[in-house]
């Protein structure tokens, strides 16, 4: 239980490292006997900044958090929260931080209202709880046993016992499993409004979308190791532009032409055939429209129409996909 002498000492700690970062995490490394978890691994987030770790299964990412709460020591490399090692969870970082794991713990039996004045009883300075309940949407359940709630529910039910303590680091691991589209997009509203009050926030998600909508900066992770980090925008841009159409019936796949650099990769999409060029080289500004100004005069020579054509930058989800596969390594 966190008491008052433990808030006071919290106060008296500095907010962030000494960078400005409230979460800082240098070269870690996390083995179990010969088999190495995590692999060298750095980053920081900063008070009202959304840093998305992302990772295929297994990538370490689980490992990387339980370390951050203080679970672990480092096998390697340096961890601070608020400038502190989390280790043991010190007083300085206990009552600071809070989390939303994957695994609840919570206890089918009690009710929601009952879990909550649970969880504001033990808290040093808690959040009302009529005004945690309304935030998530589950004011209407309070009498209502947790065992007879939803998934969805029981995940809001999770965040309202992390917000209750007004955390300065929140960590969000799969958030939104369970919930449905609206519960998803509420629960999207509430951590931007986090973000907006300072909170400093890790999110790990399957929901490649979440991310999209959510962070300000991301990693992802394969195999222990970090293969691509940096700001959404400049992440996606550094994987290149998509130029796709219908192939021609009059064009065999060996009459497309090389553009940019980018040769076409054909699929199969329903009955039809689809080329897709992805354009890495020239301007990240201008690299699609000169793109699309060769295959339209390629075109043009051959008297024929490209159909059905699509112009869009990377995804997410197309460099999740690449990264997954091992095509980081081909990225500079």
């Amino acid at each position: 239980m966190t008491t008052t002498d433990d808030r006071d000492q919290a106060q008296d700690a500095p907010r962030a490292d000494d960078d400005g970062a409230a979460v800082v995490v240098r070269g870690l490394h996390q083995r179990y006997g010969s088999f190495e978890a995590v692999k060298g691994v750095s980053f920081e987030i900063r008070p009202g900044e959304l840093f998305a770790l992302l990772g295929t299964n297994g990538a370490g990412k689980t490992t990387t958090i339980e370390t951050l709460e203080g679970f672990r020591r480092p096998s390697a490399g340096t961890v601070r929260v608020f400038g502190q090692d989390p280790f043991g969870q010190p007083a300085g970082v206990r009552e600071r931080t809070n989390a939303v794991l994957q695994g609840s713990g919570l206890l089918e039996d009690l009710s929601v209202q009952e879990t909550m004045s649970v969880a504001h009883d033990l808290a040093a300075d808690p959040r009302p709880v009529a005004e945690v309940l309304d935030l998530v949407g589950l004011t209407d359940k309070s009498r209502v046993a947790v065992r007879q709630l939803s998934g969805g529910q029981k995940r809001r039910l999770d965040l309202a016992l992390a917000l209750l303590t007004r955390p300065e680091v929140l960590y969000l691991d799969e958030p939104t499993t369970g919930m449905d589209a609206e519960g998803r997009i509420e629960t999207w509203r509430i951590i931007q409004g986090l973000k907006r009050d300072g909170t400093a926030v890790l999110l790990t998600t399957h929901y490649l979308e979440e991310a999209e909508r959510l962070a300000d900066r991301l990693a992802i992770m394969h195999r222990g190791e970090i293969r691509v980090e940096g700001v959404l925008q400049d992440v996606l841009a550094g994987w290149g532009d998509r130029v796709s159409f219908v192939v021609p019936d009059e064009v065999s796949t060996g009459d497309l032409p090389a553009v940019l650099g980018a040769d076409p990769v054909v699929e199969t999409h329903g009955q039809e055939l689809w080329a897709t060029y992805t354009v890495t080289e020239g301007d990240m500004a201008e690299r699609a429209h000169h793109a699309l100004a060769a295959l339209m005069a390629w075109a043009g020579d051959r008297r024929t129409v490209l159909r059905r054509l699509q112009v869009r930058g990377a995804s997410l989800e197309d460099v999740f996909l690449r990264v997954a596969d091992g095509a980081a390594d081909l990225v500079g």
